[in-house]
């Protein structure tokens, strides 16, 4: 069995290096451009990610939303609100997926 740790699963991680969030930048809609350590670079929809009470406030104001920044080894916003760099860098499903697959 796999331990789940946030919103992604161990062995997931195992399968590469950890990584940490250089920049980012708002795009159209939820979308963001996502600079890594190792520059790689990736366009994410965040949409599947923002849900739950600590993502209404961005989901439902685009400024909020926009002032999306880094925060430590990953992207957050001023309400305390993040995402896991491995999740962005693996393009691992949010937690909420894995627990309805699950069920």
């Amino acid at each position: 069995m796999r331990a789940r740790h946030g919103a992604f699963m161990e062995d997931d991680v195992l399968r590469g290096p950890l990584v940490k969030v250089t920049s980012v930048e708002p795009l159209e809609g939820f979308k963001v451009r996502v600079t890594f350590q190792n520059d790689i670079v990736k366009e994410i929809d965040l949409e599947p990610f923002l849900r739950g009470p600590i993502f209404e406030p961005i989901r439902n104001d685009v400024a909020v939303f926009r002032s999306v920044k880094v925060v430590g080894k990953t992207i957050g916003w001023d309400n305390g609100a993040d995402i896991d760099p491995d999740v962005l860098y693996y393009d691992l499903k949010p937690a909420w997926m894995e627990e309805s697959v699950a069920a």
